[in-house]
């Protein structure tokens, strides 16, 4: 199995786990290309679909030149693969990434989410949230083949502090899915 194909099918899986959950719904405006039919106008509250992503080459190696750092082949294929509001696998909380607007919420998570001096300043790329105290970001210090960047998490109440998590975007979704996978195992046997 190629890592592409790997990580196409983890997310396939837990966003059809969201949609079947009924917790694909967002508070506000949705990209109209992604509004499940049949919305209430009344509602505050929208739901939303996943569909196949438009990021392009040119707009990831744009924002490349933005962020003054390669991102991993890997985490590429993931931007290039759907667009969602919501993708939690595990403890992991996945940036936002609406077809028109994946770049602002990114630039959000990395530039205006934790301080940027225990993060960016020191080359860690913020790109999901660890259940509500952490960070998961790339490590673009150690740098190995193809910009593949070990994943570090950083904890806001030890700032000073990294864990690393995994050696790889594709080994952070594969442990992911697994902690997934066991957790609801350890909850049904409950």
């Amino acid at each position: 199995m190629t890592s592409d194909y790997t990580i196409k099918k983890v997310i396939d899986t837990y966003l059809q786990e969201c949609i079947d959950a009924g917790i694909n719904n967002h508070p506000g405006e949705i990209e109209i290309e992604m509004k499940a039919p049949n919305q209430d106008p009344k509602e505050e509250w929208r739901m939303w679909l996943p569909i196949d992503s438009k990021v392009t080459d040119t707009e990831i190696e744009s924002f490349e030149v933005q962020l003054g750092h390669k991102l991993p082949a890997d985490y590429k294929v993931f931007l290039k693969h759907k667009h969602f509001y919501d993708l939690y696998i595990s403890e992991a909380t996945f940036c936002k990434h609406p077809v028109n607007k994946w770049r602002d919420h990114l630039k959000k998570m990395i530039f205006k989410g934790w301080p940027l001096e225990y993060l960016f300043d020191k080359g860690y790329i913020h790109f999901a949230d660890w259940s509500d105290w952490g960070a998961l970001c790339f490590d673009t210090n150690r740098n190995f083949a193809n910009n593949d960047y070990p994943i570090i998490l950083w904890d806001h109440d030890r700032p000073l502090e990294i864990q690393d998590v995994s050696q790889s975007f594709i080994d952070l979704i594969i442990k992911l899915d697994k902690e997934h996978k066991e957790m609801t195992i350890d909850n049904q046997e409950e």
